[in-house]
């Protein structure tokens, strides 16, 4: 018999305490160590997409909305792949679907926190007293009504039931390259002429080839890839463990856990001054997350939403609408974008008390 990760490391350490005990300890050094591996490794993932933007010549925007964003994507939209096409249950299908619907809540909330957050902490050695955004506003804003289009669409289609809803999934396929064509489009020109800090495998060799930056950029999603998934197991066994429903933790819990790549490329972004990377990468990833999962869903599951899924659904729409409002004035602070955190707090409650 297979043992879960934790049971299974702490035998292979020789920890000589009670079973439980054992079994948590090690969940919990597995779940430090793997959010550790994911800073660091988002710390060359944004090192190796800037450098593969410039090479590319791709503006700042495009950079975080297409580059980063599905970079960082891909290991979430391959769990809900596997669990949606591949699972064997109806439970196992609808965690695919509750990480489709989760991954977008915790983007409009607490990954637009964290960059609040970091720009408070950092708004002296930054030099913006009042913590303001230096961003393309008006850009984010309509990014927002795009997503809220979409979200309100994808959120629709699961209180009814009809023949033809899989081929449905298409057409969200079709609105993610629509979304990427136009982001191209759109974008400046050329990428900023900031200086960017050396390739971090060649720090001593200045102007990089193509080449070495796809390399990083590869080498440090694979880390983010086994990292995640190592976070999330641990984060799962954490939630089983507070007597969490396979299912709750799975809403609640699992779409933090796979939205921390964007969230980490976020904060780094932030603390360098470069937020309106920060912004365009979580714009893009809630795009992502629109549209890929729930294409899959809508094409391997009957995508029919219960109580816990509405209400992250009406909870993201809330958080769009705050942002959609903010961004759209032209000056969003700090303090503005920390209380759309405050969202996923009372989804946790809601879900908690409620379900």
């Amino acid at each position: 018999m297979r043992l879960p990760a934790g049971q299974a490391a702490s035998r292979a350490i020789g920890i000589r305490l009670p079973g439980r005990i054992a079994f948590m300890l090690v969940t919990l050094v597995l779940f430090f160590l793997s959010a550790g591996a994911i800073y660091v490794a988002c710390e060359y993932f944004v090192n190796g997409v800037e450098w593969l933007g410039r090479r590319l010549n791709l503006g700042a925007t495009a950079i975080g909305s297409v580059l980063a964003a599905f970079g960082t994507a891909l290991p979430e939209c391959a769990v809900t792949l596997m669990a949606v096409a591949f699972g064997n249950t109806p439970e196992q299908k609808s965690l695919g679907v509750g990480a489709a619907m989760g991954g977008p809540l915790v983007l409009a909330t607490l990954a637009y926190a964290v960059v609040g957050l970091a720009l408070l902490l950092n708004r002296k050695r930054l030099g913006r007293p009042s913590g303001q955004t230096q961003a393309d506003h008006a850009r984010l804003s309509r990014d927002q009504a795009v997503f809220f289009a979409v979200f309100a669409l994808k959120v629709g289609l699961g209180l009814f039931a009809f023949a033809i809803k899989p081929w449905l999934g298409l057409a969200f396929l079709a609105a993610y390259v629509v979304y990427v064509w136009r982001e191209i489009r759109d974008a400046e020109t050329a990428p900023d002429e900031e200086e960017l800090e050396p390739l971090k495998i060649r720090p001593s060799a200045g102007e990089s080839s193509l080449g070495w930056p796809i390399f990083q950029t590869l080498l440090a999603l694979i880390v983010i890839g086994l990292a995640s998934h190592t976070f999330v197991s641990q984060l799962e066994a954490i939630g089983l463990a507070m007597g969490w429903s396979p299912h709750l933790t799975a809403l609640l819990l699992s779409p933090v856990a796979t939205e921390l790549p964007e969230i980490m490329n976020a904060l780094i972004w932030v603390r360098q001054g470069k937020e309106r990377l920060a912004l365009a990468n979580i714009s893009g990833a809630m795009m992502i997350q629109a549209t890929i999962p729930s294409a899959l869903g809508l094409m391997f599951t009957p995508w029919l939403f219960d109580g816990p899924l509405l209400v992250a659904g009406a909870i993201t729409a809330l958080a769009v609408a705050f942002l959609w409002m903010n961004f759209r004035r032209g000056a969003v602070g700090g303090r503005a974008l920390v209380m759309v955190g405050g969202l996923y707090g009372i989804f946790a409650w809601a879900i908690a008390a409620c379900f």
